[in-house]
């Protein structure tokens, strides 16, 4: 499996912009399927965004047009920018990684985004 640690959440206002980073462990990165997933309070845990070993990817609906996507291979990092945050926005982001056909195996600790009103 691999480790993986996010950050840059934080506390914006409605309108703003964030960018998570994912930095992963290991040498087979670019062989994983990374994915962003979130969990408001009082919610299950929600596909985001995901970027396959190509570079193709797959939004979520509710954050299409608004949030991107991102890989560095070479410093086995995936990126999440977030634009034009909402407050529905609000929750805990999670980074996975997984194999292709596969499901997301190794998950992150999570980072909290607040977005206020």
């Amino acid at each position: 499996q691999v480790q993986l640690v996010e950050s840059g959440g934080g506390s914006v206002q409605a309108g703003g912009s964030l960018r998570l980073s994912c930095a992963a462990s290991g040498r087979t990165f670019s062989s994983y399927v990374m994915g962003w997933f979130r969990q408001a309070p009082g919610k299950e845990r929600e596909f985001v965004v995901s970027v396959s070993r190509s570079g193709s990817t797959n939004y979520a609906d509710s954050v299409k047009g608004r949030f991107t996507i991102s890989r560095d291979n070479a410093k086995n990092t995936v990126y999440l920018q977030m634009n034009s945050l909402k407050p529905e926005d609000t929750a805990v982001y999670y980074c996975a990684a997984g194999l292709p056909f596969g499901s997301f195996g190794s998950w992150g600790q999570g980072t909290q985004v607040t977005v206020s009103s």
